[in-house]
């Protein structure tokens, strides 16, 4: 890629492959700055293609945009944030750790309620009822985490906007 001196809104988002919109939103949360040229348009420093990246790939493995704006504040006033940096990505992976527990547990619960189910479908007439969902009252539910699991969010794919 060819060295720039500054780069204008529509040249960051063609070179890093994220909406106009993405820029400004990073420099509303502060991960992202530029400054005002004469003529009013943004000009982002010659290194915010790295940084765009760097925000793209911290939001990847699960870090906010807040998170991220602490650490570049103390890269930026020339501090080495690399402990920080660190210890909040143990956090996101023992975050991770119990969301693989939660969802291994779901997996379970519906395992074995479909093996159920399916012995009762073949106990019923077409057309009766079967009860299948009162079943699970009976197998004391589905755990309230796997609950929350399944009304959380979906993960944001590849070109979406942050």
């Amino acid at each position: 890629m060819k060295r720039k001196e500054f780069w204008v809104i529509g040249e960051l988002a063609k070179a890093t492959g994220v909406s106009t919109d993405t820029l400004r939103h990073y420099e509303r949360k502060a991960v992202l700055n530029s400054h005002r040229a004469g003529n009013g348009y943004r000009q982002y420093p010659e290194d915010a293609v790295e940084r765009v990246r760097m925000v793209r790939q911290g939001l990847a493995i699960g870090f906010t945009l807040d998170e991220l704006r602490s650490i570049f504040q103390v890269f930026d006033r020339g501090g080495a944030p690399c402990q920080q940096v660190r210890n909040l990505a143990v956090s996101k992976l023992a975050q991770i750790e119990i969301h693989l527990e939660e969802v291994t547990a779901l997996r379970n619960d519906l395992r074995d309620a479909l093996k159920d189910w399916d012995k009762r479908l073949a106990k019923t007439t077409s057309g009766q009822r079967a009860g299948l969902l009162k079943t699970l009252v009976a197998r004391n539910g589905v755990r309230s985490s796997s609950a929350l699991f399944l009304r959380r969010p979906s993960i944001k794919k590849k070109g979406q906007k942050a």
